[in-house]
């Protein structure tokens, strides 16, 4: 969910911005971990506070590419939201103002991914796309730019090209 349809590294800058009146911007962010840029422990203190995951934006192009996704395959939207008080809550009440058409059956809160038996995983963080027994697509991230051990996926208008090319791979065995 977050780095792949909630856009977690622009609500990093907006808190940032608003509690030190520096403004950075996206590219800050490349080759390093969030943590790398944020000082004096700001990435934890953002992640445990109130309304931080409530109103993340959405990343460019996820509603439209998850609803397309759905019409040929079988779409769970997995976050690891069991680490931080607030979490659980406002990323279930994110997801129902961005992606009511989910079904709640299809959505996914745990503390490990590596429990997760789909055929594909998308997400940004290597830690847990490695234990995945899957198909591991890594979705582009600043901290995520040094990988490459997983297939990458720079936006979603490249994944759902992906996605159009399995589908023909599919149909043509």
């Amino acid at each position: 969910m977050d780095g792949v349809i909630a856009d977690t590294v622009v609500q990093f800058i907006r808190w940032y911005q608003r509690d030190s009146g520096v403004l950075l911007t996206k590219k800050d962010f490349d080759w390093k971990k969030e943590a790398e840029v944020l000082p004096d422990g700001r990435l934890r203190k953002y992640v445990t506070s109130k309304d931080f995951f409530r109103d993340v934006p959405l990343m460019e192009g996820a509603v439209e590419a998850v609803q397309s996704l759905m019409k040929n395959f079988e779409v769970y939207i997995v976050s690891a939201a069991m680490e931080f008080p607030y979490s659980l809550s406002e990323k279930k009440a994110w997801l129902e103002d961005h992606f009511p058409f989910i079904s709640w059956t299809h959505i996914i809160f745990c503390g490990d991914k590596s429990v997760i038996g789909t055929d594909y995983m998308i997400d940004d963080h290597l830690r847990n796309l490695d234990s995945f027994r899957g198909k591991a697509l890594m979705f582009t991230a600043g901290h995520n730019l040094n990988a490459n051990t997983h297939t990458r996926i720079n936006s979603w208008a490249e994944g759902l090209t992906f996605f159009r090319e399995e589908l023909k791979k599919g149909q043509s065995l």
